[in-house]
């Protein structure tokens, strides 16, 4: 290579470096005038020290909030910050900073602080930049987030304190951390507050004329370096439970938070699952708490057919009472954060069971004791009938899929035995993540798989799951499902733009699991979350789903075939054709009483021994669409567009 041809390259690489690095800056330039334009601020000699709250559900604000409060009781004058309106440029003007920031998807911060945590790491690591730019900021940072993502817990905080440290700022306390679905956040939360505040006031803190919180130059030592800092909670530890009428200037020692911690929620080293936070989240969401880990909860399709107005698919597909169904689980733990929850991810989480665990019998016993009486609210309602109530307060079927993975209850065996003793049927569903609980688990009317994706890439992004090896877990479930013997079932839950397009990816899947049916239904839309990134716009039509189901039994080669439909619910049933289609009538219904008596009988049995005859009228195609002709169909007036428009 010739001399000018090294130099034209030189040359075009200074250029680029140039072009990238003005519009690095020019890009915060502007939206620094843009906030500044949408958010004026009055002209102040001196800014009040800040605090941030870098949040995704509303719990890190909800406790920056608390801070707050606590902070101007004791006549510190902060701004509670949401990093989405602040220009970080501004952070080297900062003398005075605490973060509260909670850690989101694959240990990333939520969107609203995106570009804020961008621009710490960018600038930690841009040499240009320099270790003294935030040399006048002093800084504390509180992390929340859930212990059970393992190495990506807290990571938001973590990073935020190396970042800021990396850049010249001083950190006066330690990172400390809380964690979400252990129940103690709150406690370790306060206790941080408590010790902030002692540090304003009494660690080398000082107010300057302007009214400015500022730390003393004399103080030559941060908190982290006195004589309790190896006790001290923080670090990558900090997750002690603390009581805050214990602290005194500093954190516990470690065997204080330990003696704290028997008497926190705590029963020999065991905690309750359903803290109170979740307790009253859950609540006012129409659940019934059952001790420390059940539910319950009335089913909208229970009100239905208690009025006469129609029953589920279940009802269509399986033949189930629906105003005779109690829906409640054992367990209100999930091992995965599925982007379609129902429950805006206000259930706590886990890879194993970590709390008190209470009897079965005594959760069956409250169960249904919690049902009926929900059921006896519907006293008086319009269209329920005495016949239909007195019906409704003996419940006849159990959907173990209320939220939560059932299968994760230790004595999950026991309950479901004890619901068919009393001739309940149950309905159980897993979302794949416990194959060796599918393997441990004796026979239940009919077993579901949670299958929302066909592909790794695409089974990560939808679930979010807590193990780092979901997709053998996920795979050794459907392994674990073929060796069943009752009914088994695919449930696919179908969201557009996300798992509609890998139709030859779950006709592979069959071959694995080898399901009784498949289940394919459209999500249901639950409103705006923080959690979800979801809209109207991921809801598939019925028309979708039709297409879609026929195009996955056209896959199939004849071994599944389109059986039935329920269109309210926008759901299709496949069956498969060499076991529930005789003489080209469709046997998808449960006869309930002979299944009941194969359990009683404790000999073995398989799922074509309790099937029955499915009415013409819930038969894929017919004109009634699934619903029940006994039934008195109930429309709303409504004005949607349709899928042709």
């Amino acid at each position: 290579m010739s001399l000018s041809s090294v130099s034209a390259r030189l040359t075009l690489l200074a250029l680029l470096s140039a072009s990238t690095f003005y519009c690095f800056y020019e890009s915060r330039r502007l939206r620094k005038l843009k906030l500044s334009l949408q958010n004026p601020k009055p002209d102040r000699s001196v800014s009040k020290p800040k605090l941030f709250f870098v949040s995704q559900t509303g719990t890190s604000k909800a406790l920056a909030q608390r801070l707050f409060d606590l902070l101007a009781i004791n006549d510190l004058a902060f701004d509670l910050v949401d990093p989405k309106d602040y220009e970080p440029e501004d952070l080297p003007k900062e003398t005075l900073v605490l973060i509260v920031a909670s850690t989101w998807e694959d240990g990333k911060a939520p969107a609203s602080a995106k570009f804020f945590a961008n621009w710490l790491a960018e600038s930690a690591d841009d040499f240009r930049v320099g270790s003294l730019l935030l040399s006048n900021c002093n800084f504390a940072v509180f992390g929340v987030g859930s212990g059970a993502y393992g190495a990506t817990f807290n990571s938001v905080a973590r990073d935020f304190s190396k970042q800021m440290r990396a850049m010249g700022a001083r950190e006066v306390l330690p990172v400390w951390e809380g964690d979400v679905d252990s129940g103690d956040v709150d406690e370790v939360f306060d206790a941080w507050s408590v010790k902030v505040v002692g540090f304003l006031k009494h660690g080398g803190v000082v107010e300057n004329g302007g009214g400015e919180v500022l730390v003393s130059e004399s103080d030559g030592e941060s908190v982290a370096d006195d004589e309790d800092s190896e006790e001290e909670e923080g670090g990558d530890e900090g997750s002690e439970i603390v009581d805050v009428e214990d602290i005194a200037g500093k954190a516990p020692s470690r065997k204080k938070a330990v003696a704290v911690a028997e008497t926190n929620g705590k029963l020999n080293g065991k905690k309750d699952m359903v803290t109170p936070a979740i307790r009253a989240s859950l609540e006012k969401q129409g659940y019934k708490i059952i001790g420390s880990h059940s539910g319950v909860k009335i089913c909208r399709w229970t009100k239905s057919q208690l009025r006469g107005r129609g029953g589920c698919y279940k009802h269509s597909f399986y033949g189930i009472e629906s105003h005779r169904c109690m829906e409640a689980t054992p367990s209100l733990a999930c091992a995965n954060k599925c982007v379609f929850c129902w429950r805006h991810h206000t259930n706590p989480v886990g890879k194993s069971w970590q709390w008190k665990m209470d009897d079965p019998l005594e959760i069956v016993n409250s169960a249904i004791d919690l049902h009926t009486n929900m059921i006896k609210q519907m006293k008086g309602v319009p269209g329920v009938t005495l016949e239909r109530l007195m019906e409704g307060l003996s419940p006849r079927h159990c959907a173990l899929s209320l939220v939560g993975e059932p299968i994760m209850y230790p004595e999950i065996n026991t309950l479901v035995d004890e619901l068919h003793r009393r001739r309940i049927s149950t309905f159980l569903v897993t979302n794949a993540q416990f194959p060796e609980k599918i393997e441990m688990l004796r026979p239940v009317t009919q077993l579901y798989v949670s299958v929302d994706a066909a592909t790794k890439d695409s089974l990560k992004a939808i679930d979010r799951p807590l193990f780092g090896d979901f997709w053998e877990r996920f795979i050794d479930s459907l392994k674990a499902l073929r060796e069943k013997q009752q009914r088994t079932v695919y449930r696919l839950t179908l969201v557009k733009g996300w798992n509609t397009e890998d139709i030859d990816a779950y006709s592979k899947l069959f071959s694995i699991g080898k399901p009784d049916f498949v289940e394919i239904k459209g999500v249901t839309y639950c409103g705006t979350s923080a959690t979800s990134k979801l809209t109207m716009e991921n809801v598939p039509w019925h028309s979708d789903v039709k297409a879609f189901s026929e195009a996955l039994a056209q896959r199939s080669q004849g071994e599944y075939e389109v059986a039935c439909e329920h269109v309210h619910s926008c759901c299709v049933l496949l069956a498969k054709t060499d076991k529930f289609k005789v003489n080209g009538k469709w046997f998808t219904w449960i006869d309930y009483e002979k299944f009941h008596n194969l359990v009683a009988s404790r000999k073995p049995f398989s799922s074509m021994d309790y099937m029955a005859a499915t009415p013409s009228w819930a038969v894929y195609g017919a004109e009634e669409g699934g619903f029940d002709p006994g039934q008195s169909r109930y429309k709303k007036e409504r004005r949607h567009k349709s899928s042709t428009d």
